[in-house]
């Protein structure tokens, strides 16, 4: 990887997901986005006017390659990272790319692929949407053993790492 990244909402209908062919697409048209030409100081996150105006277009394919493996949670808190369950498969990805400053000084266009890279599609639930009780008893997931690999004993570490993010509100309502 080359560093390159940038971060942009997808809207709903620039992707399409199609069960039959086990694949995912995602294509952006001339989307705005700024090209930050460096990264913020921690003391300081303000960007000034180190940014450059962007056109990006992408379109993108991630095609499933492997059996579903089933992952189940590890954990009923909902914002620990061991609570998701879902299936996930083996897959690659494939695109082509384009963008260009809105000054015309810079412009690029290429393709990608992630063949013989590590990659994942599947359909997962986390946090309070997970449901515990659809769990199979006695049936360890991948999850489970990561978790289990992590943590030797069921009661947690007087050190382990609190995450902090936001709870759902379905956490709330019992």
């Amino acid at each position: 990887m080359n560093g390159l990244f940038w971060i942009v909402q997808i809207p709903d209908d620039a992707v399409t997901i199609d069960d039959d062919t086990d694949t995912v697409r995602i294509s952006l048209n001339n989307v705005a986005v700024i090209d930050q030409l460096r990264f913020p100081n921690p003391g300081n996150l303000n960007l000034g006017n180190s940014g450059a105006p962007v056109t990006l277009s992408f379109n993108a394919t991630y095609q499933k390659s492997g059996r579903a493996r089933h992952v189940r949670p590890t954990s009923r808190d909902p914002l620990s990272p061991f609570n998701w369950a879902g299936e996930m498969s083996d897959a690659t990805n494939s695109g082509n790319f384009s963008l260009a400053y809105k000054d015309g000084s810079f412009s690029a266009q290429g393709s990608f692929s992630s063949q013989g890279n590590f990659g994942e599609i599947g359909r997962e639930k986390n946090g309070s949407f997970v449901r515990h009780e659809d769990q199979d008893e006695g049936d360890q997931g991948e999850n489970e053993q990561a978790a289990a690999a992590l943590q030797p004993s069921a009661t947690p570490l007087a050190n382990s790492p609190m995450f902090r993010g936001k709870v759902p509100v379905e956490a709330f309502v019992h």
